[in-house]
């Protein structure tokens, strides 16, 4: 009995990671084929993926200048979107854009004489725009199960660096440390 038990639970761990991606792609692929009522199946994810695609590579070579600088004033006379679009859009360059943020995993003392640290990504070393001296930097600190965290300005001499890639940090920290982390140096072999 103990062994069917085993086994069952054997099949949970295979099967429950599997499902959920696949419920979660099924789920994403019909809302954005959803967006535009049409009665084929996909079109919908096709021309957005081409629109998109086209509006990046419009506004890249063609219309970036002009329209941009227009919309950059039309926001300044309105703050609160200006502050919305603005943390979007470095946000969205965070993850692919040319500067990639969340790539300086390390860990932070929470206080002078603390042996408990919390694993973060410095995401602002330079400080001295908003008025805070040298020596502190900013890091954000991911929540587990969630897309939030919380932003502090840590001092330098309470953090050390964690050498493992970025991604298996934020993998760890997500899953609230119960993932396991692929040694970087067993995968290049």
């Amino acid at each position: 009995m103990k062994k069917l038990i085993n086994y069952f639970l054997q099949g949970l761990l295979f099967i429950v990671p599997i499902t959920v991606t696949g419920a979660f792609v099924v789920w994403a692929f019909n809302k954005i084929d959803g967006i535009l009522p049409l009665n084929f199946p996909g079109l919908g994810v096709i021309i957005i993926i081409t629109f998109i695609t086209s509006v990046g590579f419009l506004g890249s070579s063609i219309i970036s200048t002009p329209i941009y600088s227009f919309f950059q004033n039309l926001l300044k006379k309105a703050p609160l979107l200006e502050t919305i679009y603005s943390s979007v859009k470095d946000l969205m360059k965070t993850f692919v854009g040319k500067k990639k943020g969340f790539n300086q995993p390390v860990l932070i003392k929470l206080y002078e004489n603390s042996t408990i640290e919390r694993i973060g990504f410095i995401t602002n070393e330079d400080l001295k725009s908003i008025g805070i001296k040298k020596g502190k930097v900013l890091v954000y600190l991911p929540h587990s199960y969630a897309f939030s965290g919380q932003l502090f300005v840590v001092d330098q001499s309470y953090i050390s660096p964690v050498d493992s890639p970025s991604s298996e940090i934020m993998k760890l920290i997500v899953s609230g440390g119960v993932t396991d982390i692929n040694d970087s140096s067993q995968t290049s072999k």
